[in-house]
């Protein structure tokens, strides 16, 4: 058995490059996301805790929060530091592709690197999701995860992220020369920019989950908050027009997807529930007048004989 001294030096080497992978977030996640994240690690591996119920990870759980999680939240905790992490991260999975050495051995980053383009997020982020939900609970299943995420991030930044490598142009006949130090600086790799993360896509992402799994109110929560960021997104309405749909809220569902088919009149899945929703509201109407209204009160008789006295 291999002993947790050896395997925690491996997982501060691997922290380092990608504290996203040791604490099991997806390169997308935000601030609240990130904080939500560390505080349930936190408790899990405090030491209380494991002193009440102890688990296959108890013996090394303050190594662990000491050496690896509080390092990495430090660096993903705010904003500035995270676009240098990204930026370091997506240097590195370019370098590797430049070298041909992007040939990650973890199968769900095998896949990812094959799949058709319209698949990676969802692929993607629905991997990380599966994978977190072991990592802390035995010493060989937070190494498997840390690598597994570490493989996974660097083929999402291939695939999303990073731009594709330019062969340098050369002459074709060689000639002598000592580059100069301006040349010198202009051959330096430089780190790219950080990438933009679409926050509105994000959500999206986890409302598509939430939909599949049929928990339309987590899902309508999630598409709320990516409308505050892109109120036109076809998709999001789209999206929130079916959850609305399944819940029987027939008005919002109407008005969601109506608006999916002003901004494109030919949207098909918004065509197709929208016709379901017609059929649905029909059959609604056919059965509320098909109910049998009840019996008329039996006049009072005094009401009775005010009626025969004015001949009514």
């Amino acid at each position: 058995m291999t002993n947790a001294k050896s395997f925690q030096d491996e997982w501060i080497t691997v922290a380092e490059k990608d504290p996203y992978a040791a604490l099991g977030l997806s390169l997308n996640a935000e601030d609240r996301r990130i904080l939500k994240r560390y505080r349930q690690i936190a408790k899990l591996l405090h030491p209380d805790v494991q002193a009440t119920n102890p688990t296959a990870i108890s013996q090394i759980s303050e190594q662990l929060i000491a050496k690896v999680i509080n390092p990495g939240y430090q660096r993903l905790k705010q904003e500035k530091n995270r676009s240098e992490v990204l930026a370091n991260m997506r240097f590195r999975a370019r370098q590797l592709d430049r070298q041909g050495k992007l040939a990650p051995s973890f199968e769900s980053a095998q896949q990812l690197l094959r799949i058709p383009e319209a698949e990676v997020e969802v692929f993607y982020e629905n991997t990380v999701n599966q994978l977190v939900t072991t990592q802390f609970s035995s010493t060989d299943e937070f190494a498997m995860v840390l690598s597994g995420l570490s493989q996974l991030n660097l083929a999402f930044l291939h695939r999303k992220i990073s731009k594709p490598i330019r062969p340098k142009r050369t002459g074709l006949v060689a000639v002598d020369h000592t580059p100069s130090e301006e040349e010198e600086k202009k051959e330096d790799p430089k780190p790219p920019e950080p990438p933009v993360i679409n926050y509105a896509e994000k959500y999206g992402i986890r409302a598509r989950t939430y939909l599949n799994q049929r928990n339309y109110n987590l899902a309508i929560q999630e598409l709320r908050e990516a409308l505050k960021i892109a109120p036109n997104g076809i998709e999001l309405h789209s999206m929130l027009g079916q959850a609305y749909l399944m819940k029987k809220s027939y008005g919002m569902a109407r008005a969601h997807l109506k608006r999916v088919l002003e901004l494109n009149p030919n949207h098909s899945v918004a065509l197709k529930y929208s016709q379901v929703l017609e059929k649905r509201m029909a059959e609604k109407r056919k059965a509320a007048s098909q109910v049998v209204p009840p019996d008329p009160k039996p006049e009072s008789g005094q009401q009775s004989w005010l009626k025969k006295l004015l001949g009514r």
